[in-house]
C-alpha cells in the first residue's frame, strides 16, 4: 500500500510541472448561473446575495485565471430556480451544449456548487469536463500551498469532495486524475476508483496534520513565554493584505493581483513606532460561498487569527462590491467564533490610490464621523501600495494596545545607562526629556505581563494611568 501511494505522489508531482501549460491551453467556458433577486431561496442551491452579477461573474473569471485557463468566453445567466438533475433548464443546457461545440471548449467552469449526479449530468449534455465553484477552489488552493501542512490540509479537503465524484463518475471522465486538480492525462492508479483506499490516505493526512498540528502548538507555546501582541490581517482575497503585510514589516511577500495570492500563513515580529514589538500575520483571503470542508481543513491554519490580541480587517474599498465582501468575511469569520463587532477588529479601508476624489473625500468623512462617535473604532483610509495613512494605522494598533497596559514615569540619572537601555527593550517608551544636568524624566508604558519586573527594578516609578 505505501509503495502505491508513494508512487502515485510521485507521478502527481511529476505531472505539476507542466499544468500550467495544460491550463493555458484549455478552452474555459465560465458559467454564471444566479438566482433572479426575486427568486425564493432553493434548498438546493445558494440564496440570492446582494453583490451585483457582473461583479460575481468577474471574480469567477479571476478565479479561473488564478490558475491560468484560457477563458474564452464568461456568460451569467438568472435563474428563476435550481433544477435537481442539471441545476440548469434544459433550454440553458442546450444553448450552452451549443456553445461549446462551436467554440471548441475543453472546461466549463459553473460558479456555483454542484451535486455529482448535477456535475455527472452536465458532462454528459456539454461533452466536456465540468467543475463547480468548490472544485475550483480546491484546485487554486492546491497550486498555491507550499507549506507541509497547507499541502496536507488542501490534499485532505479535496479527497473529501472528491469522495463520492471519484467513485461514482470514474468510467465516463475521460481527463480526470487522482490527487487534487482535474487537469491532465486519464486516470493512474486504483487509489482514485477506491473509496476505501482514498479513506486510507485520509487517515494518514489526518495522523500527519495532528503531528503538524501537535509542532504548532509547541511553537504557540514558545512565543507565549516571550509574549509579542499578535496582529492578524484578515479580509477578502486579493483586499491588499499581503502588500500591507510587507509595507508594516519589510518584508517580502508574495503580493500580486490574483485571488489567492497568499494561502500559507507568514508572520513576522516588527516594531511599533514607540518601540513595541508584536507579530504581524498575514493570514489566506476570504470569499463568498468558500467550501464548508476548507473552513474546517484550515482552521489550524487560522489559529492566529482566532488567537490574536489585534484583527486588521483589510478592506479594497476602491471595489464595485466592498461592502458584500466585508459581510463574507464577517460570516467567515463568525464561524471561527469571532464577532465583528469584538473591540480588538480595525477597519483598513485600503486601496485608496485608486478612489477618485469624490469617493475619497465621502470615506474620509465617514471615517471622521465614526471616529467622533466611537472612540478609536474609527475605519483607517490607507493605501499598503503608496504608504499613505499607514502612520496613523500604526499609531491606531498603539492605541489599542495601550488599552491593556498602564504607564509610568520614571525618572533616571545621567549614569543609569543600563536601566535605560532594559527599559527600551522591555517596554515602550512614550516620552523623553532631559534636565540641563543629565537627568531624564520619561514616560513608559509597560505590558501587564511585564509590570512586575518593571516596578522591580523601578520601585520609585510613578503611575499615571491603570490599564483600562
Amino acid at each position: 500500500m505505501t509503495e502505491t501511494l508513494t508512487s502515485g505522489e510521485a507521478r502527481l508531482q511529476a505531472m505539476a510541472a507542466p499544468e500550467g501549460e495544460i491550463a493555458a491551453a484549455t478552452h474555459t467556458l465560465v458559467v454564471g448561473p444566479y438566482l433572479s433577486r426575486t427568486a425564493a431561496a432553493s434548498p438546493h442551491g445558494p440564496a440570492p446575495v446582494s453583490r451585483s452579477t457582473q461583479a460575481r461573474l468577474e471574480e469567477a473569471v479571476g478565479l479561473a485565471a488564478a490558475i491560468e485557463l484560457d477563458v474564452v468566453e464568461a456568460i451569467p445567466l438568472s435563474l428563476a430556480r435550481i433544477r435537481p438533475s442539471t441545476y440548469l433548464g434544459k433550454g440553458r443546457v442546450e444553448e450552452i451544449a451549443g456553445l461549446i461545440k462551436a467554440s471548441e471548449i475543453g472546461l466549463v467552469v459553473m460558479d456555483c456548487a454542484l451535486s455529482p449526479v448535477q456535475q455527472r449530468n452536465l458532462e454528459k449534455e456539454f461533452g466536456a469536463k465540468v467543475i463547480d465553484r468548490t472544485g475550483l477552489i480546491l484546485e487554486i488552493f492546491g497550486r498555491r500551498a507550499s507549506t507541509r501542512e497547507g499541502t496536507l490540509q488542501v490534499e485532505h479537503a479535496h479527497l473529501a469532495y472528491q469522495k463520492s465524484r471519484l467513485v461514482r463518475s470514474w468510467t465516463h471522465l475521460e481527463r480526470q486524475r487522482g490527487g487534487f486538480g482535474f487537469l491532465g492525462g486519464p486516470g493512474e492508479t486504483q487509489i482514485e476508483a477506491d473509496r476505501r483506499m482514498i479513506q486510507e490516505r485520509m487517515t494518514r493526512i489526518e495522523r500527519d496534520l495532528d503531528s503538524v498540528t501537535r509542532t504548532r502548538g509547541l511553537h504557540r507555546q514558545s512565543r507565549a513565554r516571550v509574549p509579542y501582541p499578535i496582529v492578524a490581517l484578515v479580509g477578502y482575497t486579493n483586499a491588499g493584505k499581503s502588500t500591507l503585510f510587507n509595507a508594516l514589516t519589510k518584508a517580502q511577500v508574495v503580493a500580486q493581483d490574483m485571488l489567492f495570492a497568499t494561502l500559507d500563513p507568514t508572520a513576522r515580529a516588527t516594531k511599533l513606532p514607540h518601540g513595541e514589538t508584536v507579530i504581524l500575520s498575514d493570514t489566506v483571503g476570504f470569499i463568498s460561498d468558500l467550501p464548508t470542508a476548507l473552513i474546517a481543513a484550515f482552521r489550524a491554519t487560522l489559529e492566529d487569527v482566532i488567537e490574536a490580541d489585534i484583527l486588521l480587517h483589510v478592506r479594497d474599498v476602491a471595489h464595485v462590491d466592498s461592502e458584500a465582501q466585508a459581510e463574507d468575511v464577517g460570516t467567515v469569520l463568525g464561524e471561527l467564533g469571532i464577532e465583528m463587532s469584538a473591540d480588538r477588529i480595525i477597519e483598513v479601508w485600503n486601496k485608496a490610490d485608486l478612489l477618485d476624489e469624490g469617493e475619497r473625500t465621502r470615506l474620509t468623512n465617514l471615517s471622521a464621523h465614526d471616529r467622533n462617535d466611537r472612540d478609536g473604532a474609527a475605519p483607517v483610509l490607507v493605501s499598503s501600495l503608496t504608504g499613505e495613512g499607514l502612520s496613523a494605522l500604526t499609531a491606531r494598533i498603539e492605541a489599542r494596545i495601550a488599552r491593556t497596559r498602564s504607564t509610568f514615569a520614571v525618572i533616571l540619572g545621567p549614569e543609569e545607562g543600563a536601566a535605560l537601555h532594559w527599559l527600551y527593550e522591555n517596554a515602550e517608551v512614550l516620552d523623553r526629556r532631559m534636565e540641563e544636568g543629565g537627568t531624564l524624566h520619561l514616560a513608559i508604558r509597560v505590558a501587564p505581563e511585564k509590570e512586575p519586573r518593571f516596578l522591580n527594578r523601578f520601585a520609585g516609578a510613578r503611575r499615571l494611568s491603570r490599564a483600562g
